[in-house]
């Protein structure tokens, strides 16, 4: 009796380009893990071979790491050389638009899994770049949802000096405007460029954002963009009014929370603490649902050829389980993964947008977010 042939095994190199370096956070909690995001693409590589190895497939995840400001176009054309027809980047936008059309030329397609800007969706928008990573108004549109829903209308923003403080402050009005709140007050915290930790640090700020806060007109929840993580964690707690805090500190709106455990999570959350030792975080998530998302297309066409997994990924065909309540697809204006939004503390997740009563013709998955009527992109 002789064995059957064995199943020509077919792999397909996925690509991960990221723009890395240590950074700083105002609490050690918060200190991103060296691996954020490699993390989830390996945990989902595995997945993807559990299953892959019945059907002939597999899976190699092929990472390549550059710095913040550095140009990833030769970083990128290595990738390419290798092989790697899918590549997802956790790089800014400014880094991943230098490389689009690059990986248009060659066939790639992009999984964006780290950037949040809006502007990669809309004005800058790419037919070949797919986003699993939320929007800053996705993110925005979720806790603002939530809040209204508690009737806390009257929002005071501070918001710090940088650019990318500026672009969540800029969703934070957007979604005041679309949801009925109102911003009484605005108070800029000027980066001044001082010790972030000291031992004296706890003593002045004890004193500062009381001071920083004081004097606003009523209000009933504070919202802090501080995505450079200047000023946002001493707010909580400290302000001279008594008031909840939300935005980049206090309830926070995410993709993924690590304390999430409804719809099957406690699964994924198992699963990745013991293959990687940690909790599962936001850009784990993004980019482990990245790479599932390939592994579910090349099985579907029984084919990693790059064409058809684009085309079977923008069919009403497609449909991905990601452990959020909800199969998630898609959006045809932008390509722009549509997903609930997790509201949470340190310790939990308070809620989940969209809210009950926030309804859509479509999708109330698209009341987050720049909705096909708004959208300034032109495929």
């Amino acid at each position: 009796m002789t064995n059957k042939a064995a199943k020509p095994v077919v792999e397909t190199r996925i690509g991960y380009l990221r723009a890395y370096e240590p950074q700083l956070a105002l609490s050690v909690l918060n200190v991103p893990p060296r691996d954020e995001g490699v993390a989830g693409a390996n945990v989902a590589v595995n997945d993807n071979n559990t299953t892959g190895k019945f059907l002939g497939q597999s899976f190699v995840l092929d990472v390549l790491e550059t710095k913040f400001d550095a140009d990833v176009v030769p970083a990128f054309r290595q990738m390419v050389s290798r092989g790697d027809r899918f590549i997802l980047t956790d790089i800014s936008a400014k880094q991943l638009l230098s490389v689009a059309d690059i990986a248009k030329e060659a066939g790639v397609v992009l999984f964006n899994v780290g950037a949040t800007d809006d502007i990669l969706r809309e004005e800058e928008c790419r037919a070949d770049i797919f986003h699993t990573a939320p929007t800053r108004t996705m993110l925005a549109d979720g806790l603002a949802q939530y809040l209204v829903w508690k009737q806390w209308r009257k929002w005071v923003l501070l918001y710090g000096s940088h650019e990318r403080d500026g672009l969540y402050a800029q969703a934070v009005r957007r979604a005041a405007t679309r949801f009925g709140a109102t911003i009484v007050e605005e108070r800029i915290y000027e980066d001044k460029g001082t010790a972030r930790r000291t031992d004296s640090g706890i003593v002045q700020v004890q004193k500062q954002m009381p001071v920083f806060t004081q004097n606003l007109p009523e209000h009933d929840v504070v919202i802090v963009a501080d995505e450079s993580e200047v000023f946002g964690s001493y707010v909580p707690y400290r302000t001279w009014t008594p008031r909840p805090v939300a935005g980049t500190a206090g309830l926070i709106a995410s993709s993924w929370h690590p304390a999430s455990e409804q719809w099957g999570g406690t699964q994924i959350q198992n699963r990745f603490n013991k293959t990687i030792g940690r909790r599962m975080l936001s850009k784990d998530m993004q980019a482990w649902t990245a790479v599932r998302i390939l592994g579910e297309a090349t099985t579907r066409v029984k084919s990693n050829d790059p064409k058809q997994v684009e085309d079977y990924l923008k069919s009403q065909d497609f449909s991905i389980a990601a452990f959020k309540g909800q199969k998630l697809s898609f959006r045809d204006w932008n390509w722009q993964l549509r997903q609930p939004i997790l509201i949470g503390d340190a310790d939990g997740v308070v809620s989940t947008s969209p809210q009950e009563g926030f309804l859509h013709q479509f999708s109330e998955l698209d009341t987050l977010g720049v909705d096909r009527p708004e959208t300034k992109c032109r495929l």
